[in-house]
């Protein structure tokens, strides 16, 4: 069923009630008033989803606004801010300065002695696609047993939502108590890049600047188990163009003697893989697990959370954990050509192909783009044309889990959640991690999210389960509350 922006959801939906054992009594009031805001907290996610706040290229500007000025709202109703912003950085881009997304800031000053967290979280969403696809319409908050559909319901708004409602609640349960510093960035073109990221930080370093730094876009292992994460692949992203022809010319004329440009891009991506599916590319590097560090799903776990059809094997070697989080990957995500509705019996003169390249940690993105580039320059056949262009890079990054923040929030997902967490690696990226410890290299981070893996982000039907996005809104408020407790020495 559709959400209203004023409808308030039961108290209790089937499987959202928040474990209460190992809670220390002084702090069940923070659970109450977790319990109490949760179907508030629900419905300003679905007044949320309903704004399409897509941060690409051509995409309107004024649902980002819109986007922006709701989160802005939101923060404000918390009373918990001495200051509220929407704001914009400008950065260098081919054509320019030019002005980023808007992003909202917001901080609360600690008290005497204590230690400053930072939340961040993105309001910005990938596009809905092909709407077909959905079985609801992808920016209508629908309700379908405990989960939430939309686009951004989970990737990342319940993230935005998680930081409001945990901070809604410690301030309820805990009032001058909460002596925890609190800033708050809620970024408006993660999806798209975040190309102005690091002006941004740079701009309003004072403002951000943090003990902990709390990042709420990445998955946990299941809805019962959370995860905190160890490690992100970066990403080499670009746009390949690969012509053979000054124009279209007849296939039945033709095919056969003049090479196509479909012919001569499928024959140079067939030559990122091997027979295993495994990266060929030669320079691309695997990173060694560390001591310690998370085993990975099974094979028939993977099988099922990627939703493999009967039949189909996973690709690559090595363990789940070396595929995923270790190792490179290639993946097409996009190719320009002639639809089937409108085939003809033409060869095409040139093709646009949207490469993504996965980095292991330890590589540098630059280095592994341009192993890449080698690659592929090496591998054009034919004499084909290529041009690279739209190159974005991200920095891949090994979470340090030794200290006080770390074993702080483990306990907290630990008692929120009323299981214990696992260490997880990610193999997708979040590139502004890197930039966020050089802005702030004495600050600890922390990677924590509300996605599970039926989650679907970025794909078709994405939804929220709305138990582990109270349980996650649990464990941030009994963070907040603990850090309140802790010197900042």
């Amino acid at each position: 069923m559709p959400v209203e922006p004023a409808e308030q959801p039961g108290p209790l939906l089937p499987g959202t009630g928040t474990p209460r054992s190992g809670v220390p009594a002084e702090e069940e009031g923070i659970l109450d008033a977790v319990a109490e805001g949760f179907p508030t907290a629900v419905s300003a996610l679905g007044r949320l989803v309903r704004i399409p706040s897509v941060a690409f290229p051509g995409f309107p500007e004024e649902p980002l606004l819109q986007s922006a000025d709701a989160v802005a709202e939101l923060l404000r109703g918390t009373g918990a801010f001495e200051l509220v912003d929407v704001r914009r950085a400008e950065y260098d881009a081919e054509e320019g300065r030019v002005a980023g997304s808007p992003a909202v800031v917001a901080r609360r000053a600690a008290a005497p002695g204590r230690p400053t967290v930072l939340l961040y979280a993105h309001h910005d969403v990938q596009p809905a696609g092909r709407e077909e696809l959905w079985s609801t319409p992808p920016f209508e908050p629908t309700l379908q047993g405990e989960r939430l559909h939309g686009r951004g319901a989970s990737d990342d708004k319940a993230g935005v939502v998680t930081h409001v409602a945990a901070v809604t609640a410690a301030l309820q349960a805990l009032g001058d108590d909460l002596g925890v510093g609190i800033a708050i960035f809620i970024e408006g073109e993660e999806e798209a890049g975040s190309r102005s990221f690091d002006a941004f930080l740079a701009e309003n370093h004072d403002l951000l600047e943090a003990d902990v730094i709390v990042v709420a876009d990445s998955d946990n292992v299941s809805t019962s188990v959370p995860a905190l994460t160890s490690s992100l692949r970066g990403n080499a992203t670009a746009t390949l163009e690969i012509a053979t022809l000054d124009h279209a010319s007849h296939s039945g004329m033709f095919g056969g003697a003049a090479p196509d440009a479909v012919l001569a891009a499928v024959r140079l991506l067939s030559t990122l893989w091997d027979e295993d599916g495994a990266v060929a590319v030669e320079g691309l590097t695997s990173a060694a697990p560390p001591d310690g560090g998370p085993a990975g799903p099974s094979i028939e776990q993977l099988t099922a959370d990627a939703a493999l059809l009967p039949g189909v094997r996973p690709i690559g070697r090595g363990s789940v954990a070396d595929r995923l989080w270790y190792g490179p990957s290639i993946t097409v995500t996009g190719i320009d050509v002639t639809d089937v509705v409108n085939a003809s019996n033409t060869l095409l003169p040139s093709v646009r192909v949207r490469v993504s390249c996965r980095i292991a940690p330890g590589q540098d993105a630059g280095e592994a783009f341009a192993a890449l580039e080698r690659h592929l320059r090496a591998h054009v056949p034919f004499g084909a044309r290529l041009t690279i262009s739209d190159v974005d890079l991200g920095q891949p990054f090994l979470v340090d889990q030794s200290g006080w923040a770390a074993e702080a929030a483990r306990r907290a997902l630990a008692d929120g959640w009323g299981a214990e967490p696992e260490l997880t690696g990610i193999g997708g990226s979040i590139p502004f991690i890197s930039t966020l410890t050089e802005r702030f290299p004495a600050a600890q981070i922390l990677i924590t999210g509300v996605e599970d893996p039926d989650t679907r982000a970025h794909s078709p039907n994405e939804s929220q389960h709305l138990g582990a996005l109270r349980k996650a809104i649990a464990a941030e408020a009994l963070l907040l509350a603990r850090l309140s407790r802790r010197d900042a020495s």
